[in-house]
């Protein structure tokens, strides 16, 4: 995990508001860097409620299941941001700068960043939490020289293709990982 290096700086979804001139009021959660301290298994467990919803479905996401130690290999290399709400953990997402090697070829497009493991607790989704995440992604992108912000969801998650697309993010190509029993979609949102 890279920890901000002074470059990133904690965002309350109030200044993310103010900076889209957002006209919505929405409850104040803090987003801030994953430190040292906090918990690998308290974000495992929320990924774990997060993802059931497509695990329900049938959908054979690694965050479905996985263990903290994955979850610590999945942080390596990247800039995990995580939301709080009543001082828990509500949402988490990671960013990581364009790979060398990928079954994803979009994600080792020079410019691109790609992000991994978003996740907002359902008790908390419908809030606002999932786009200040994105935000805090897509600003570190910018702030690390990237051109672009990608990502990938199963096809049968329209639910999520919805709110990406609603977001800005642009449909460009599919992915089959290994091991997964869906097709994924690849999307990108140039950033500015």
């Amino acid at each position: 995990m890279i920890v901000g290096a002074g470059l990133v700086q904690a965002v309350t979804l109030g200044q993310i508001h103010r900076i889209t001139a957002s006209t919505e009021r929405q409850p104040m959660h803090p987003i801030r860097p994953l430190q040292p301290n906090d918990s690998l298994l308290d974000l495992t467990h929320l990924l774990h409620r997060a993802y059931a919803r497509l695990g329900a479905m049938g959908l054979n996401y690694t965050a479905v299941d996985q263990t903290p130690e994955v979850t610590a290999q999945r942080l390596a290399g990247g800039q995990c941001f995580v939301a709080e709400v009543a001082g828990q953990m509500a949402g988490t997402i990671v960013v990581k700068p364009t790979y060398d090697v990928n079954e994803c070829a979009y994600f080792t497009r020079p410019g691109v960043a790609a992000v991994h493991q978003f996740a907002v607790d359902p008790a908390c989704q419908g809030q606002g939490i999932g786009r200040a995440l994105l935000l805090a992604c897509e600003q570190w992108a910018l702030a690390h020289g990237f051109a672009e912000l990608a990502m990938d969801t199963a096809e049968q998650a329209q639910h999520l293709i919805t709110l990406y697309t609603g977001l800005g993010y642009q449909h460009v190509g599919f992915v089959q990982w290994s091991g997964k029993v869906y097709r994924s979609v690849v999307l990108s949102k140039g950033l500015k």
